[in-house]
């Protein structure tokens, strides 16, 4: 089973009103998902983002921004520079990799010393 997780990739207080309770206290964070599992540890190229205020704790949807809210976040967006997406395997992988290439191998050693008796 593979365990996800949303990484943050940067954090941001701005000061915009808030649509709901007009206060200037609202939090812009961009994520980016990582997937770790027993063999491997990857990072995906997907980036998502959340605004949420501070006072009232509601999440700011993309349909409530106002035109200042969106360019403020553009200007942000610019700024993530998330990490390039690759896979990391674990020692746990290189273990069973091994000891599979033996057991194999010796298989077939044993397989071609009994095929020249």
């Amino acid at each position: 089973m593979s365990k996800e997780k949303q990484l943050v990739l940067k954090e941001a207080d701005i000061t915009n009103n808030c649509p709901e309770c007009f206060n200037q206290e609202l939090s812009l964070t961009f994520f980016q998902k990582h997937t770790f599992n027993a063999f491997f540890h990857r990072t995906t190229g997907e980036v998502t983002h959340e605004i949420k205020c501070k006072t009232c704790n509601s999440t700011i949807y993309p349909v409530n921004w106002t035109e200042d809210i969106e360019r403020v976040f553009d200007y942000y967006s610019k700024l993530v520079q998330p990490d390039t997406p690759s896979v990391r395997f674990t020692t746990l992988f290189f273990v069973i990799l091994v000891l599979s290439l033996c057991l194999i191998a010796g298989g077939l050693y044993f397989y071609l010393e009994y095929l020249n008796q």
